[in-house]
Order: structure tokens, then C-alpha cells, then sequence
């Protein structure tokens, strides 16, 4: 039932069904359902369910702050109170932009809080990070959203919107980036990647049929060929190449922009675990 006491709460917090399902990584229905388990054992409605804003009604008003209770109860529980308390392993995936983004920071923090876990990182691509979790080889990955229904055994927690940008040759001229992917080659992100399906989609949305120079998967090889003058790029503002002086131009799509989802991808059953918790508590601490 904490798994719907969390659901509750969060629901709350965002104002919709909708709005809590992309937060927790969760459909609209599934949140429903949660909601829906929590007010039978309770045996009373806890939302005005007559307009589009989920509004808690009095019995959920009354329910809320011992929900926080209980859900702070149960986290205290599941926290050592002494460094020394964690132990075990912790195995870790994650695509190439996640190693060299927040994940250094968020390994910092997790070693400082817990010096006795040993942590093992799995590099690699979405998709196999996503079966490496599913199969129990990886306890959590970094990773994009897939662009299908995971199975319903995982969580999918957001961490991440990133804007994908067009980036060019400096010597290449021309603000419009609709113009620039119909006049100049495609330097193409893989387009079996998770995110270069999203490009894909773009490119089709907007009927642009692109001449690819070259297709590859890793952003920051995708900026050194944009660099050497192969051809223009759409790649997420995600990489080292943020971090340094890069030889390109980057503009933003404006009204156009799309985004790729960077996740924390795990077990439901494993979501409560200690060391879960507090890795995942270790990321979202961005100081």
C-alpha cells in the first residue's frame, strides 16, 4: 500500500492523473488504478472527479497529511541511521552522456553516504540497458524513454527532458533550421537509437528528406564530424561537447523543439530497497 500512498501524494503535488504518471513513470490508467485500490481500502472516494484537475475532495484532505506520514515512516525504516549501515553491491547502467553528465556527481555523493556498497557501471545502448534491468543483470540504468510500453514489472522514473538542437558547420550560413536539414547533409544520430527515432519522427513530421552523409550513435563523435564539415546534426543538448569550445554553430528549433527523456529505469519490486532509495536520492540532489 505504499506504493499507492506515493501515488496519492504525488498526485496531489501535480494536480492530474496525467501529470503524476509522467512524473512516476506510470500511464494514466495505471495511476487510476492505484488510486482507485487505495480508495476501495479505504472505503471512500478521495477525489471531486468532475472536472479535469484531480481535486481532492474532504475525505482526501483529511487522508493527506497521514499519507506524508506513513510514507515518511516507511523511509525512515528503510534508512540506516549510521553510513555504516549500507552494504552489498549496487550495479549501475548507463549511455555514454549519462557517465560523463550527472552520473560522476551522483556516485560522489552515493560513495560518501554509503562507503562500504561496492558499485559496478554497465556502459551501453538504451535498449540493452532496458533488457539488462528486465533480465536482473543491472539494478537500475540511465537511460532514454523508450518509444514503446515497458514491461509492467518496471519503473520509469523521469530525470531529465533534454531539447534536441541543430548544429552546424561554422562556415555553413543560414538561421532556419528547416532549410539547413533540406539544403546541407545529415550528419544522422543512429536511427535505431531511442533518440534517433525521435529524430526520425521529426524529419517525417516535417517531410524533410534528408541526404545522410553518415549515421552514428555517440553525440560527442556526431559533433566532431559536424566540426570537420561532413554536415548538419540533430542531437540533444546532452554530451561533453556542452562542457568545451566546440567548432559549430547551435540553433535552437524554436517552436519546432522536441525533447528525448533521460530516465531512471528499475524493478517495481526493487523500488524500496535501501540502496535504490538512496541512489536515486543521490542523483536528484543537483548542489
Amino acid at each position: 500500500m505504499i506504493r499507492e500512498l506515493n501515488t496519492l501524494l504525488t498526485v496531489a503535488r501535480l494536480g492530474t492523473f496525467v501529470a503524476a504518471g509522467n512524473h512516476i513513470g506510470l500511464t494514466q490508467s495505471a495511476v487510476s488504478a492505484q488510486i482507485r485500490t487505495l480508495e476501495h481500502a479505504l472505503g471512500t472516494p478521495l477525489f471531486d472527479r468532475s472536472g479535469r484537475k484531480a481535486t481532492l475532495n474532504a475525505a482526501g484532505e483529511r487522508a493527506l497529511p497521514m499519507a506524508e506520514q506513513i510514507v515518511q515512516t516507511f523511509q525512515r525504516l528503510c534508512t540506516p541511521e549510521q553510513v555504516d549501515g549500507y552494504h552489498g553491491s549496487l550495479t549501475l547502467g548507463a549511455i555514454a552522456s549519462a557517465q560523463t553528465g550527472m552520473l560522476p556527481a551522483a556516485l560522489v555523493r552515493l560513495r560518501a553516504a554509503a562507503p562500504q556498497v561496492e558499485t559496478k557501471l554497465v556502459p551501453g545502448v538504451s535498449l540493452d540497458l532496458l533488457s539488462a534491468v528486465d533480465a536482473g543483470e543491472v539494478d537500475l540504468a540511465i537511460m532514454i524513454r523508450p518509444p514503446f510500453a515497458v514491461p509492467k514489472e518496471l519503473h520509469v522514473q523521469v530525470l531529465e527532458q533534454e531539447p534536441f538542437v541543430l548544429i552546424c558547420p561554422v562556415h555553413v550560413s543560414g538561421d532556419n533550421p528547416l532549410t539547413l536539414l533540406r539544403e546541407q547533409p545529415l550528419v544522422r544520430y543512429d536511427r535505431h537509437s531511442f533518440g534517433g527515432r525521435l529524430v526520425s519522427r521529426f524529419l517525417r513530421e516535417h517531410k524533410l528528406e534528408s541526404r545522410a552523409s553518415l549515421e552514428l550513435d555517440e553525440l560527442d563523435a556526431i559533433v566532431r564530424m559536424v566540426e570537420a564539415g561532413l554536415g548538419v546534426s540533430l542531437i540533444p543538448r546532452a554530451g561533453l561537447w556542452l562542457q568545451a569550445p566546440s567548432r559549430v554553430r547551435v540553433l535552437e528549433l524554436g517552436p519546432l523543439t522536441f525533447h528525448r527523456d533521460l530516465v531512471l529505469v528499475m524493478r517495481h519490486a526493487q523500488r524500496q530497497q535501501p540502496l535504490h532509495r538512496l541512489f536515486r536520492e543521490c542523483l536528484s540532489d543537483r548542489r
